[in-house]
Parts: structure tokens; sequence; C-alpha cells
């Protein structure tokens, strides 16, 4: 099987390292360059120890063009400017997981599989969600979708302290983040401007808030949503529209038994589980910040733009325990 030569550029942060790991795993995939000023001329495994006995990838400081498919995992506010100085061929499938063109600018699809699927199928420039976007999403959309939604939307989450990124600072020091637990960006978060965005696409007269209240968790890796709005169905009538809307999706699960977030660490599975609680309706959402809020949803997006297995490469197994 000829397969297709892929990048990544910013390849030694978190989500670098998570895109390298899918994609030296995915049966048609050849990761031929990983890209890094900070980190060039070391052995992949030097600054991504887990990768250790699978590739002896050499990072460099070279922009390789010649390639079916780049991702850019790069700081957010410089995958624009990257683009501007290097030119890649048409065909060339360039997958973002900046926030640089979740507006859908310069012929960026946004790159929901659940929501636009049809339009990833056909896409050559996709802007990968946000990790807390996608759960909160996935979270709501179907009540957004079906008009269930009778008044503003109440979101709580927290996310592992890998969601700040490779770089050390005050949040994600061992000594601040252990045994703590803070909120930031309080009702403005910056991936509330692509939550609205889908959910308007789903109803056009769709002027709910979304009051959302972002914590940092003492933990490594995952995303916990609840979030809550006024109700009058059944709780029945709720679980039979989330599955229907579902029920082609590969990642995204309904569950009828409550949820934890070992169920989803390590993988690319959303799973949602709903209760019906003094007029509200209660939905608890989880997901992997790395791999389903990140890197692994862009193997995802590459799979539809490409044609291959929508699973491809992202048979993984959650720690479970």
């Amino acid at each position: 099987m000829t397969k297709i030569k892929a990048g990544i550029i910013g390849a030694a942060g978190y989500t670098g390292g998570e895109l390298a790991r899918l994609l030296l795993n995915h049966p048609n995939c050849e990761l031929i360059s990983i890209h890094s000023n900070s980190q060039k001329g070391k052995k992949i495994y030097e600054t991504h120890p887990d990768l250790i006995g699978d590739s002896d990838l050499i990072f460099t400081d070279h922009v390789h063009t010649d390639l079916d498919v780049v991702f850019l995992a790069l700081p957010h506010g410089e995958a624009k400017g990257f683009l501007e100085r290097h030119q890649y061929p048409k065909e060339t499938i360039i997958i973002d997981l900046s926030t640089d063109y979740r507006d859908e600018s310069e012929d960026f699809v946004y790159g929901l599989p659940e929501i636009n699927k049809s339009r990833i199928m056909t896409a050559k420039k996709i802007a990968n969600p946000g990790c807390f976007a996608t759960a909160i999403q996935l979270a709501v959309a179907p009540a957004v979708a079906h008009r269930l939604v009778a008044g503003d939307i109440h979101v709580t989450g927290i996310t592992g302290s890998t969601g700040a990124g490779k770089q050390m600072n005050e949040f994600t020091h061992f000594t601040q983040r252990n045994q703590n637990i803070s909120v930031y960006k309080l009702f403005n978060h910056q991936h509330l401007k692509e939550i609205n965005a889908t959910l308007v696409a789903l109803d056009k007269d769709f002027k709910k808030e979304i009051l959302f209240v972002p914590y940092r968790g003492n933990f490594s890796r995952g995303i916990w949503i609840t979030a809550y709005f006024p109700y009058n169905r059944t709780l029945e009538d709720a679980y039979a529209m989330y599955r229907e809307f579902y029920q082609e999706e590969a990642f995204t699960h309904v569950s009828d038994k409550e949820i934890s977030l070992k169920q989803v660490v390590n993988t690319n599975k959303c799973i949602i589980h709903l209760q019906n609680l003094q007029g509200q309706l209660v939905v608890t959402a989880a997901i992997d910040n790395l791999v389903k809020g990140a890197s692994g949803q862009a193997v995802h997006n590459l799979n539809l733009a490409m044609g291959f297995e929508e699973t491809a490469g992202l048979h993984l197994k959650s720690i479970a325990f």
C-alpha cells in the first residue's frame, strides 16, 4: 500500500508529540518531517521519550513542502504568518490546530466531524476545533439542533495541565497545579466564539447565552464538561434525540450510565451522559484534550479528507484504571 507523506510543523509540543505518536502508527501515513526550531538536530525520542523504539526521525528547522498533508501545531497566532512565508502545493492538505483559522477565513473548513463531515471530506484546508470547544459543542449540539434549549446554557469545564501547553508557567508548575483548582477566563473564554458559530449554524435563531466557567484541574490529561439548561420534555426523549444525532459517528457515544474521565483518556472518544433534574437537562461529556480535543481529531479530519477508513490510526484504548 502506498502511504501518504506527512509532516508536522511545531512538532516539539504536546500536540506535536501526540500527532507523531498517532501518525507513526497510522496504516496510511508515513511521517517524514518533524519541524522545530528549538529542537533541531535532536532525535524525536529525545524530546518525546514515549517514542523511543518507534522512530529515529530528527527534528529540523527546514520546511519540507513536498507533502501530502501538513499539520500546523504552532502556538496560537503563528499559523497565519507561517503560511504567508511558506507555500505548499494546492493539493497538500493543511490542518491547523491553532485558533488562527477557526473563523473559516481563507478557505479553511471548521473541522468538527460530527457537525461538518460532508464539508471536511472535500476540504484541503481544515481548522481543528479547540479542546473545550469540542467537548462543549458535542455536549449541547443535539439539543440546539432540536431546539430543546429553553434558556441560557450554563457550562462548567475542567481541563488537565497539558491544555496549557508544554512551556512552563506559573499555572503548569507542579507546586501550583497539584492539590489545587482555579478558575480562569470566566464567561470570556476564547473558544466561545467558535462554539456560538456552530450553534447558530445548527439553529439560525439560536440567541441563548453560554455562561462558561473553565477550571484548571490538578491532573495531566482530559476535559470534563457539565452543561445544563431549562428543558421541558422527558429524559427518554433527550436520549432518543442524542442517540439519533450521533448514531453514525465513530467516536461520540451516548451512555445511559454515569461516566468517568478515565474512559476517554488516551482515546479519540467523546462520551456523553444525560440527566433530567429540576427542569434542567444536565449533560456531562468527557474527552482527552490532547487526542479528541486536538491531535486525534486532526487525524480524524485527515482520514475524512483523504477518504481513509474513518477510524484509521485511532484504535486507541483508554487507561481505564
